[in-house]
Protein backbone atom coordinates (compact mmCIF):
# COMPACT_ATOMS: atom_id res chain seq x y z
CA UNK A 1 0.00 0.00 0.00
CA UNK A 2 1.09 3.20 -1.40
CA UNK A 3 0.39 7.19 -1.22
CA UNK A 4 -3.04 6.19 1.18
CA UNK A 5 -4.38 3.81 -1.62
CA UNK A 6 -7.50 2.24 -0.42
CA UNK A 7 -7.28 -1.30 0.38
CA UNK A 8 -9.59 -4.33 -0.09
CA UNK A 9 -11.57 -5.28 3.16
CA UNK A 10 -14.14 -7.80 3.92
CA UNK A 11 -14.25 -9.19 7.49
CA UNK A 12 -15.37 -12.94 8.54
CA UNK A 13 -18.82 -13.93 8.92
CA UNK A 14 -19.25 -16.64 11.07
CA UNK A 15 -22.75 -15.68 13.17
CA UNK A 16 -21.28 -17.53 15.88
CA UNK A 17 -23.07 -18.88 18.80
CA UNK A 18 -22.50 -17.14 22.48
CA UNK A 19 -21.01 -19.63 24.12
CA UNK A 20 -23.16 -20.70 26.24
CA UNK A 21 -25.27 -22.22 23.54
CA UNK A 22 -22.04 -24.58 22.21
CA UNK A 23 -21.05 -27.71 23.42
CA UNK A 24 -22.90 -30.53 25.38
CA UNK A 25 -23.25 -32.27 28.91
CA UNK A 26 -20.13 -34.52 29.49
CA UNK A 27 -17.62 -32.32 27.25
CA UNK A 28 -14.28 -31.69 28.72
CA UNK A 29 -11.65 -29.11 28.16
CA UNK A 30 -9.59 -30.17 31.16
CA UNK A 31 -9.93 -33.23 33.97
CA UNK A 32 -9.29 -31.72 37.70
CA UNK A 33 -6.78 -34.10 39.13
CA UNK A 34 -8.37 -35.88 42.48
CA UNK A 35 -7.36 -34.25 45.44
CA UNK A 36 -4.10 -36.21 46.94
CA UNK A 37 -4.83 -38.25 50.49
CA UNK A 38 -3.04 -35.80 52.03
CA UNK A 39 -4.35 -32.67 51.55
CA UNK A 40 -7.83 -34.67 52.00
CA UNK A 41 -6.83 -35.59 55.44
CA UNK A 42 -5.83 -32.10 56.41
CA UNK A 43 -8.45 -30.11 55.40
CA UNK A 44 -11.46 -32.07 55.10
CA UNK A 45 -13.79 -32.36 52.13
CA UNK A 46 -13.72 -29.02 50.06
CA UNK A 47 -17.64 -29.01 50.62
CA UNK A 48 -17.00 -28.07 53.75
CA UNK A 49 -15.35 -25.28 53.70
CA UNK A 50 -18.36 -23.41 51.52
CA UNK A 51 -20.81 -22.24 54.38
CA UNK A 52 -24.34 -24.77 54.36
CA UNK A 53 -26.67 -21.51 53.69
CA UNK A 54 -24.16 -21.01 50.57
CA UNK A 55 -24.14 -24.40 48.69
CA UNK A 56 -25.63 -24.80 45.20
CA UNK A 57 -28.65 -27.12 45.56
CA UNK A 58 -27.95 -28.21 41.62
CA UNK A 59 -24.78 -27.32 39.57
CA UNK A 60 -24.47 -23.75 37.83
CA UNK A 61 -24.89 -24.46 33.92
CA UNK A 62 -21.54 -23.52 32.84
CA UNK A 63 -20.80 -24.15 29.17
CA UNK A 64 -19.09 -27.85 28.67
CA UNK A 65 -16.57 -28.03 25.64
CA UNK A 66 -13.47 -29.04 24.45
CA UNK A 67 -10.15 -27.06 24.64
CA UNK A 68 -10.55 -27.29 20.33
CA UNK A 69 -14.20 -26.16 20.57
CA UNK A 70 -13.09 -23.24 22.94
CA UNK A 71 -9.85 -22.15 20.80
CA UNK A 72 -12.26 -22.25 17.61
CA UNK A 73 -14.75 -20.01 19.41
CA UNK A 74 -12.37 -16.83 20.60
CA UNK A 75 -10.77 -17.45 17.61
CA UNK A 76 -13.79 -16.63 15.42
CA UNK A 77 -14.80 -14.02 17.60
CA UNK A 78 -11.14 -12.52 17.77
CA UNK A 79 -11.64 -12.24 13.86
CA UNK A 80 -14.99 -10.75 14.09
CA UNK A 81 -13.83 -6.90 15.29
CA UNK A 82 -11.11 -4.59 14.84
CA UNK A 83 -8.57 -3.94 17.56
CA UNK A 84 -5.85 -2.19 17.65
CA UNK A 85 -3.29 -4.53 16.53
CA UNK A 86 -5.45 -5.11 12.86
CA UNK A 87 -6.21 -1.72 11.66
CA UNK A 88 -4.58 2.24 12.31
CA UNK A 89 -6.79 3.16 15.97
CA UNK A 90 -5.62 6.48 15.53
CA UNK A 91 -9.50 7.43 15.50
CA UNK A 92 -10.10 7.40 19.06
CA UNK A 93 -9.31 10.28 20.64
CA UNK A 94 -8.91 10.91 24.02
CA UNK A 95 -8.01 7.27 24.62
CA UNK A 96 -4.52 7.07 22.89
CA UNK A 97 -4.17 3.97 21.34
CA UNK A 98 -0.88 3.27 21.01
CA UNK A 99 1.18 0.18 20.51
CA UNK A 100 2.35 -1.67 23.39
CA UNK A 101 5.92 -3.36 22.58
CA UNK A 102 5.28 -7.27 23.16
CA UNK A 103 8.18 -7.34 25.00
CA UNK A 104 6.36 -6.26 28.30
CA UNK A 105 4.31 -9.22 28.15
CA UNK A 106 7.47 -11.72 28.55
CA UNK A 107 7.95 -9.41 31.70
CA UNK A 108 5.01 -9.81 32.74
CA UNK A 109 5.48 -13.69 32.68
CA UNK A 110 7.53 -13.16 35.11
CA UNK A 111 5.29 -12.02 37.92
CA UNK A 112 2.60 -14.41 36.51
CA UNK A 113 2.65 -16.23 39.58
CA UNK A 114 2.58 -13.86 42.39
CA UNK A 115 -0.06 -14.01 44.57
CA UNK A 116 -2.25 -10.86 45.40
CA UNK A 117 -1.19 -12.08 49.58
CA UNK A 118 2.11 -13.22 49.26
CA UNK A 119 4.36 -11.88 51.97
CA UNK A 120 6.21 -8.69 51.26
CA UNK A 121 9.54 -10.53 52.03
CA UNK A 122 9.02 -12.46 48.91
CA UNK A 123 8.35 -10.01 46.31
CA UNK A 124 10.87 -7.64 46.94
CA UNK A 125 11.66 -6.66 43.03
CA UNK A 126 7.63 -5.88 42.67
CA UNK A 127 7.60 -3.44 45.54
CA UNK A 128 10.67 -2.01 44.21
CA UNK A 129 9.10 -1.18 40.70
CA UNK A 130 5.76 -0.05 42.16
CA UNK A 131 7.83 2.27 44.54
CA UNK A 132 10.19 3.53 41.78
CA UNK A 133 8.11 3.84 39.42
CA UNK A 134 5.67 6.43 41.42
CA UNK A 135 8.54 7.98 43.70
CA UNK A 136 11.14 8.70 40.90
CA UNK A 137 9.02 8.62 37.36
CA UNK A 138 6.09 9.66 38.07
CA UNK A 139 7.56 12.02 40.82
CA UNK A 140 9.76 13.25 37.98
CA UNK A 141 7.28 13.51 35.37
CA UNK A 142 4.31 15.48 37.37
CA UNK A 143 6.39 17.53 40.06
CA UNK A 144 4.33 15.62 42.48
CA UNK A 145 5.34 13.73 45.55
CA UNK A 146 3.34 10.63 45.87
CA UNK A 147 1.20 8.02 44.13
CA UNK A 148 -0.96 5.04 44.33
CA UNK A 149 -1.79 2.94 41.15
CA UNK A 150 -4.66 1.56 42.91
CA UNK A 151 -7.66 2.90 41.09
CA UNK A 152 -8.71 1.29 38.22
CA UNK A 153 -8.96 3.66 35.50
CA UNK A 154 -9.69 6.97 34.86
CA UNK A 155 -12.58 7.58 36.55
CA UNK A 156 -11.77 5.86 39.75
CA UNK A 157 -8.70 7.98 40.34
CA UNK A 158 -10.86 11.50 39.75
CA UNK A 159 -13.13 9.37 42.27
CA UNK A 160 -10.17 8.95 44.74
CA UNK A 161 -9.02 12.71 43.94
CA UNK A 162 -12.44 13.24 45.16
CA UNK A 163 -12.18 11.19 48.49
CA UNK A 164 -9.08 12.83 49.04
CA UNK A 165 -10.32 16.26 49.18
CA UNK A 166 -13.84 15.08 51.01
CA UNK A 167 -10.85 13.74 53.76
CA UNK A 168 -8.83 17.03 53.71
CA UNK A 169 -11.76 19.10 54.14
CA UNK A 170 -13.33 17.61 56.67
CA UNK A 171 -10.19 17.24 58.79
CA UNK A 172 -10.34 21.13 58.68
CA UNK A 173 -14.10 21.53 59.19
CA UNK A 174 -14.98 22.67 55.74
CA UNK A 175 -16.87 19.83 54.48
CA UNK A 176 -20.39 21.30 55.38
CA UNK A 177 -19.51 24.55 53.58
CA UNK A 178 -17.31 23.88 51.06
CA UNK A 179 -19.28 21.33 48.85
CA UNK A 180 -18.79 22.85 45.38
CA UNK A 181 -16.72 21.47 42.49
CA UNK A 182 -16.03 23.64 39.88
CA UNK A 183 -15.06 21.83 36.00
CA UNK A 184 -15.53 22.42 32.55
CA UNK A 185 -18.04 21.22 29.80
CA UNK A 186 -14.58 20.16 27.55
CA UNK A 187 -12.98 18.22 30.62
CA UNK A 188 -13.86 14.64 30.69
CA UNK A 189 -17.61 13.78 32.64
CA UNK A 190 -15.96 12.07 34.82
CA UNK A 191 -14.80 15.48 36.71
CA UNK A 192 -18.12 15.77 37.01
CA UNK A 193 -19.32 12.37 37.91
CA UNK A 194 -17.39 11.01 40.45
CA UNK A 195 -17.09 14.31 42.87
CA UNK A 196 -20.73 14.28 42.85
CA UNK A 197 -20.48 10.71 43.45
CA UNK A 198 -18.18 11.63 46.01
CA UNK A 199 -21.20 13.71 47.57
CA UNK A 200 -20.25 17.17 45.79
CA UNK A 201 -22.25 19.49 43.93
CA UNK A 202 -21.50 20.54 40.55
CA UNK A 203 -20.68 24.11 38.76
CA UNK A 204 -19.95 23.37 35.04
CA UNK A 205 -18.40 26.00 32.78
CA UNK A 206 -18.89 26.68 28.68
CA UNK A 207 -16.58 27.40 26.48
CA UNK A 208 -16.33 31.20 25.03
CA UNK A 209 -17.58 30.79 21.57
CA UNK A 210 -13.99 32.50 20.51
CA UNK A 211 -11.84 31.11 23.13
CA UNK A 212 -13.35 27.57 23.11
CA UNK A 213 -12.93 27.26 26.60
CA UNK A 214 -13.94 29.16 29.66
CA UNK A 215 -12.72 32.35 30.31
CA UNK A 216 -10.82 33.62 33.48
CA UNK A 217 -13.48 35.89 34.51
CA UNK A 218 -15.92 33.12 33.90
CA UNK A 219 -14.04 31.02 36.74
CA UNK A 220 -13.72 34.08 38.94
CA UNK A 221 -17.17 34.35 38.92
CA UNK A 222 -18.21 30.52 39.98
CA UNK A 223 -15.60 30.63 43.01
CA UNK A 224 -17.28 31.08 46.55
CA UNK A 225 -16.94 30.51 49.76
CA UNK A 226 -18.63 27.11 48.61
CA UNK A 227 -15.64 26.54 46.40
CA UNK A 228 -14.37 22.87 47.65
CA UNK A 229 -12.13 22.24 44.95
CA UNK A 230 -11.39 22.54 40.55
CA UNK A 231 -11.14 19.04 38.78
CA UNK A 232 -10.09 19.75 35.19
CA UNK A 233 -8.51 18.12 31.83
CA UNK A 234 -5.94 20.17 30.26
CA UNK A 235 -5.84 20.18 27.25
CA UNK A 236 -9.36 19.12 26.63
CA UNK A 237 -10.99 16.86 24.59
CA UNK A 238 -10.83 20.02 21.98
CA UNK A 239 -7.35 19.57 22.05
CA UNK A 240 -7.33 23.20 23.19
CA UNK A 241 -4.65 24.06 26.23
CA UNK A 242 -5.81 26.46 28.64
CA UNK A 243 -2.40 28.47 28.71
CA UNK A 244 -3.85 30.16 31.86
CA UNK A 245 -3.85 27.46 34.14
CA UNK A 246 -1.93 28.68 36.46
CA UNK A 247 -3.76 31.51 37.04
CA UNK A 248 -6.59 29.00 37.56
CA UNK A 249 -5.32 27.29 40.15
CA UNK A 250 -4.00 30.42 41.94
CA UNK A 251 -7.79 31.87 42.01
CA UNK A 252 -9.66 28.50 43.17
CA UNK A 253 -6.36 28.49 46.12
CA UNK A 254 -7.21 31.94 47.15
CA UNK A 255 -10.73 31.22 47.82
CA UNK A 256 -10.23 28.29 49.78
CA UNK A 257 -10.16 25.35 47.70
CA UNK A 258 -8.13 22.67 45.89
CA UNK A 259 -6.56 21.97 42.61
CA UNK A 260 -7.33 18.41 40.76
CA UNK A 261 -5.56 17.65 37.28
CA UNK A 262 -7.13 15.18 35.10
CA UNK A 263 -4.09 14.26 32.92
CA UNK A 264 -5.81 11.82 30.74
CA UNK A 265 -4.88 13.94 27.76
CA UNK A 266 -1.11 13.98 28.73
CA UNK A 267 0.27 12.35 25.90
CA UNK A 268 1.51 15.29 24.34
CA UNK A 269 2.69 17.08 26.89
CA UNK A 270 5.38 14.89 28.76
CA UNK A 271 8.46 16.52 29.73
CA UNK A 272 6.89 19.65 28.48
CA UNK A 273 4.66 20.98 31.41
CA UNK A 274 4.16 19.71 34.92
CA UNK A 275 1.09 19.46 37.11
CA UNK A 276 2.66 20.74 40.09
CA UNK A 277 4.61 24.33 38.55
CA UNK A 278 1.00 24.91 37.29
CA UNK A 279 -0.20 25.09 40.74
CA UNK A 280 -2.26 21.30 40.86
CA UNK A 281 -2.35 19.87 44.54
CA UNK A 282 -3.18 16.55 43.03
CA UNK A 283 -4.36 14.32 39.64
CA UNK A 284 -3.93 11.54 37.85
CA UNK A 285 -2.32 9.61 34.46
CA UNK A 286 -3.70 6.68 33.05
CA UNK A 287 -1.19 4.29 32.35
CA UNK A 288 -3.37 2.61 30.10
CA UNK A 289 -3.15 5.39 27.88
CA UNK A 290 -0.24 7.29 28.20
CA UNK A 291 2.20 4.65 29.37
CA UNK A 292 1.12 2.43 26.41
CA UNK A 293 -0.31 -0.13 28.42
CA UNK A 294 -3.35 -2.31 26.51
CA UNK A 295 -6.60 -0.56 27.79
CA UNK A 296 -7.80 -4.72 28.52
CA UNK A 297 -11.35 -3.40 26.73
CA UNK A 298 -12.68 -1.81 30.00
CA UNK A 299 -10.82 -4.29 31.88
CA UNK A 300 -7.07 -3.70 33.62
CA UNK A 301 -6.40 -0.69 33.95
CA UNK A 302 -4.55 1.83 36.46
CA UNK A 303 -5.24 5.28 37.10
CA UNK A 304 -2.19 6.19 38.92
CA UNK A 305 -3.14 9.08 41.67
CA UNK A 306 -0.39 11.52 42.66
CA UNK A 307 -0.43 14.23 45.43
CA UNK A 308 1.69 17.15 46.98
CA UNK A 309 3.45 16.10 50.46
CA UNK A 310 0.16 17.46 52.21
CA UNK A 311 -2.28 15.18 51.17
CA UNK A 312 -0.01 12.06 51.13
CA UNK A 313 -1.39 10.96 54.39
CA UNK A 314 -4.65 10.63 52.62
CA UNK A 315 -3.89 8.29 49.78
CA UNK A 316 -5.40 4.56 49.78
CA UNK A 317 -4.02 2.04 51.57
CA UNK A 318 -1.62 0.14 51.66
CA UNK A 319 1.33 2.68 50.74
CA UNK A 320 4.58 0.94 49.09
CA UNK A 321 7.33 2.60 51.74
CA UNK A 322 11.11 1.93 51.71
CA UNK A 323 13.22 2.37 54.73
CA UNK A 324 16.51 2.21 52.78
CA UNK A 325 16.90 -1.58 52.43
CA UNK A 326 13.63 -3.25 52.78
CA UNK A 327 10.34 -2.06 50.69
CA UNK A 328 7.35 -2.62 52.67
CA UNK A 329 3.20 -2.38 52.45
CA UNK A 330 2.61 0.40 55.07
CA UNK A 331 -1.42 -0.12 56.46
CA UNK A 332 -0.80 2.33 59.47
CA UNK A 333 -2.16 5.37 58.12
CA UNK A 334 -4.90 6.79 60.18
CA UNK A 335 -5.74 9.53 57.98
CA UNK A 336 -5.79 7.36 54.56
CA UNK A 337 -9.37 7.11 52.78
CA UNK A 338 -8.93 3.43 53.06
CA UNK A 339 -9.25 1.18 49.99
CA UNK A 340 -10.81 2.04 46.20
CA UNK A 341 -9.80 -0.86 45.25
CA UNK A 342 -8.50 -4.81 46.16
CA UNK A 343 -4.91 -5.21 46.84
CA UNK A 344 -1.99 -2.92 45.20
CA UNK A 345 -4.41 -2.07 41.66
CA UNK A 346 -3.45 -3.71 38.46
CA UNK A 347 0.13 -4.20 38.65
CA UNK A 348 0.79 -5.62 35.00
CA UNK A 349 -0.55 -2.19 34.10
CA UNK A 350 2.20 -0.84 36.47
CA UNK A 351 4.62 -2.87 35.10
CA UNK A 352 3.77 -2.49 31.48
CA UNK A 353 4.07 1.34 32.15
CA UNK A 354 7.44 1.22 34.49
CA UNK A 355 9.50 -0.41 31.49
CA UNK A 356 7.83 1.14 28.70
CA UNK A 357 9.10 4.69 30.27
CA UNK A 358 12.34 3.16 31.37
CA UNK A 359 13.27 1.91 28.03
CA UNK A 360 12.44 5.81 26.47
CA UNK A 361 14.32 7.69 29.55
CA UNK A 362 13.77 11.62 29.50
CA UNK A 363 14.78 12.28 26.33
CA UNK A 364 12.52 9.38 24.70
CA UNK A 365 9.24 10.78 26.81
CA UNK A 366 9.96 14.30 25.37
CA UNK A 367 9.67 12.95 21.90
CA UNK A 368 6.72 11.05 22.59
CA UNK A 369 5.05 14.58 22.89
CA UNK A 370 6.50 16.16 20.11
CA UNK A 371 6.02 13.04 17.63
CA UNK A 372 2.35 13.33 19.08
CA UNK A 373 2.05 17.04 18.41
CA UNK A 374 3.48 17.01 14.54
CA UNK A 375 1.30 13.94 14.01
CA UNK A 376 -1.74 16.17 15.56
CA UNK A 377 -0.87 19.03 13.11
CA UNK A 378 -0.19 16.87 9.81
CA UNK A 379 -3.60 14.98 10.60
CA UNK A 380 -5.39 18.11 10.53
CA UNK A 381 -4.30 19.49 7.35
CA UNK A 382 -5.12 16.70 5.65
CA UNK A 383 -8.75 16.56 7.29
CA UNK A 384 -9.41 20.29 6.70
CA UNK A 385 -8.54 19.60 2.85
CA UNK A 386 -11.90 17.06 2.96
CA UNK A 387 -15.25 18.65 2.36
CA UNK A 388 -17.44 18.88 4.45
CA UNK A 389 -15.43 18.97 7.80
CA UNK A 390 -14.94 22.04 10.37
CA UNK A 391 -12.76 23.20 12.78
CA UNK A 392 -14.80 24.90 15.91
CA UNK A 393 -13.40 27.72 17.51
CA UNK A 394 -11.10 30.26 16.58
CA UNK A 395 -7.77 28.93 17.88
CA UNK A 396 -5.16 27.24 15.70
CA UNK A 397 -2.65 25.49 17.74
CA UNK A 398 -4.06 22.40 19.35
CA UNK A 399 -2.24 19.86 21.46
CA UNK A 400 -2.96 16.63 21.19
CA UNK A 401 -5.50 16.24 19.19
CA UNK A 402 -8.86 17.92 17.54
CA UNK A 403 -12.62 17.67 17.68
CA UNK A 404 -13.88 18.20 14.43
CA UNK A 405 -17.29 18.59 12.95
CA UNK A 406 -19.28 17.14 9.75
CA UNK A 407 -22.09 19.40 10.63
CA UNK A 408 -21.41 20.93 7.00
CA UNK A 409 -21.98 17.81 5.60
CA UNK A 410 -24.61 16.87 7.56
CA UNK A 411 -26.67 20.28 5.96
CA UNK A 412 -25.69 19.21 2.39
CA UNK A 413 -25.95 15.70 2.14
CA UNK A 414 -27.98 14.24 5.34
CA UNK A 415 -25.18 12.31 6.13
CA UNK A 416 -23.75 12.67 10.30
CA UNK A 417 -20.86 11.67 11.72
CA UNK A 418 -22.11 8.02 13.36
CA UNK A 419 -22.93 7.13 9.52
CA UNK A 420 -19.17 8.16 8.23
CA UNK A 421 -17.63 6.06 11.41
CA UNK A 422 -19.61 3.08 10.31
CA UNK A 423 -18.98 3.38 6.72
CA UNK A 424 -15.04 3.53 7.83
CA UNK A 425 -15.31 0.05 9.09
CA UNK A 426 -16.00 -1.26 5.43
CA UNK A 427 -12.38 0.01 4.36
CA UNK A 428 -10.73 -1.75 7.71
CA UNK A 429 -10.98 0.91 9.88
CA UNK A 430 -12.38 0.99 13.57
CA UNK A 431 -14.88 3.55 13.70
CA UNK A 432 -13.66 6.98 15.31
CA UNK A 433 -14.55 8.47 18.68
CA UNK A 434 -17.39 11.42 18.45
CA UNK A 435 -17.40 12.96 21.46
CA UNK A 436 -18.57 12.94 24.86
CA UNK A 437 -22.01 13.63 25.54
CA UNK A 438 -23.49 16.54 25.50
CA UNK A 439 -22.98 16.94 21.71
CA UNK A 440 -21.49 20.65 22.41
CA UNK A 441 -19.74 20.45 18.74
CA UNK A 442 -22.45 19.14 16.51
CA UNK A 443 -21.67 16.07 14.79
CA UNK A 444 -18.23 15.71 16.26
CA UNK A 445 -15.59 13.11 15.60
CA UNK A 446 -12.12 13.51 17.72
CA UNK A 447 -8.83 11.57 16.21
CA UNK A 448 -5.96 11.28 18.40
CA UNK A 449 -2.72 10.41 16.09
CA UNK A 450 -0.61 9.78 18.94
CA UNK A 451 3.88 9.10 18.35
CA UNK A 452 2.66 5.38 17.16
CA UNK A 453 1.68 6.07 13.66
CA UNK A 454 3.65 6.88 10.75
CA UNK A 455 2.94 9.20 8.14
CA UNK A 456 1.64 6.55 5.88
CA UNK A 457 -0.79 5.23 8.62
CA UNK A 458 -1.71 8.78 9.11
CA UNK A 459 -2.67 9.45 5.07
CA UNK A 460 -4.40 5.97 4.49
CA UNK A 461 -6.48 7.25 7.59
CA UNK A 462 -6.83 10.96 5.71
CA UNK A 463 -7.74 8.45 2.40
CA UNK A 464 -10.49 6.67 4.27
CA UNK A 465 -12.60 9.69 5.66
CA UNK A 466 -11.64 11.54 2.27
CA UNK A 467 -13.23 8.80 0.67
CA UNK A 468 -16.41 7.99 2.81
CA UNK A 469 -17.29 11.97 2.50
CA UNK A 470 -17.07 11.74 -1.30
CA UNK A 471 -19.43 8.92 -1.33
CA UNK A 472 -21.84 11.30 1.07
CA UNK A 473 -21.82 13.70 -1.50
CA UNK A 474 -21.98 11.00 -4.30
CA UNK A 475 -24.08 8.73 -2.75
CA UNK A 476 -25.52 9.18 0.40
CA UNK A 477 -27.40 6.01 1.03
CA UNK A 478 -24.66 4.21 0.67
CA UNK A 479 -22.74 5.61 3.65
CA UNK A 480 -25.94 6.09 5.96
CA UNK A 481 -26.87 2.29 5.34
CA UNK A 482 -23.56 1.14 5.95
CA UNK A 483 -21.42 -0.77 6.81
CA UNK A 484 -21.54 -3.28 4.14
CA UNK A 485 -18.56 -5.69 4.55
CA UNK A 486 -18.06 -5.93 8.56
CA UNK A 487 -18.68 -9.08 10.48
CA UNK A 488 -22.23 -7.41 11.01
CA UNK A 489 -24.02 -4.61 9.01
CA UNK A 490 -26.05 -1.71 10.53
CA UNK A 491 -27.90 -2.43 14.27
CA UNK A 492 -30.89 -1.17 15.30
CA UNK A 493 -30.28 1.27 18.07
CA UNK A 494 -33.86 0.21 19.99
CA UNK A 495 -32.46 -2.21 22.08
CA UNK A 496 -29.83 -0.11 23.93
CA UNK A 497 -32.64 2.18 25.17
CA UNK A 498 -34.62 -0.64 26.48
CA UNK A 499 -33.99 -1.69 29.78
CA UNK A 500 -36.26 -4.60 29.52
CA UNK A 501 -34.49 -6.29 26.78
CA UNK A 502 -31.11 -5.84 28.14
CA UNK A 503 -29.38 -9.38 29.31
CA UNK A 504 -25.63 -9.41 31.18
CA UNK A 505 -25.77 -12.93 32.35
CA UNK A 506 -26.93 -15.82 30.35
CA UNK A 507 -29.66 -16.59 32.46
CA UNK A 508 -30.84 -13.39 32.31
CA UNK A 509 -30.81 -13.98 28.49
CA UNK A 510 -32.76 -17.11 29.00
CA UNK A 511 -35.35 -15.64 30.70
CA UNK A 512 -35.94 -12.51 28.67
CA UNK A 513 -35.96 -14.17 25.28
CA UNK A 514 -38.33 -16.82 26.79
CA UNK A 515 -40.69 -14.11 28.23
CA UNK A 516 -40.58 -12.40 24.97
CA UNK A 517 -41.36 -15.73 22.96
CA UNK A 518 -44.19 -16.40 25.45
CA UNK A 519 -45.80 -13.08 24.89
CA UNK A 520 -45.54 -14.11 21.23
CA UNK A 521 -46.89 -17.69 21.43
CA UNK A 522 -43.77 -19.31 20.36
CA UNK A 523 -41.97 -20.20 23.16
CA UNK A 524 -40.05 -23.67 24.30
CA UNK A 525 -39.02 -24.93 27.39
CA UNK A 526 -38.36 -22.18 30.37
CA UNK A 527 -35.02 -21.82 30.93
CA UNK A 528 -33.12 -21.76 35.02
Amino acid sequence: MTDGALRRYHAPVWNEPVVSELGRRGERGIFVPSTENGIRKAVGPARTLVPKGMRRRVPPRLPELSQPQVLRHFLRLSQSVLGMDLNIDLGEGTCTMKHSPKVHEEVLRRIAEVHPLQDPETIQGLLEILYEFGHTFLREISGLDAFSFQPGGGSEAVYTNACILRKHLERRGELETRNEIITTIFSHPCDAASPATAGFKIVTLYPDERMGRPTTEALKAAVSKHTAGLFITNPEDTGIFNTEIDEWTRIVHEAGGLCAYDQANANAILGVTRAREAGFDMGFFNLHKTFSSPHGSDGPACGAVGVTRELERYLPVPVVTFDGSKYRLEYDRPDSIGKVRDFLGSVPVVVRAYAWALSLGADGLRQVAETSMLNNRYLEKKILAIPGVGKPYAVDARVDQIRYSWQKLKDETGVGTEDIERRMVDYGIQSYFLSHHPWVVPEPFTPEPCETYSKADIDYWATVLRQVAAEAYADPQTVKSAPHRSSISKMDPAPFDDPARWAMTWRAFLRKRGAGERARGTAGPRGP
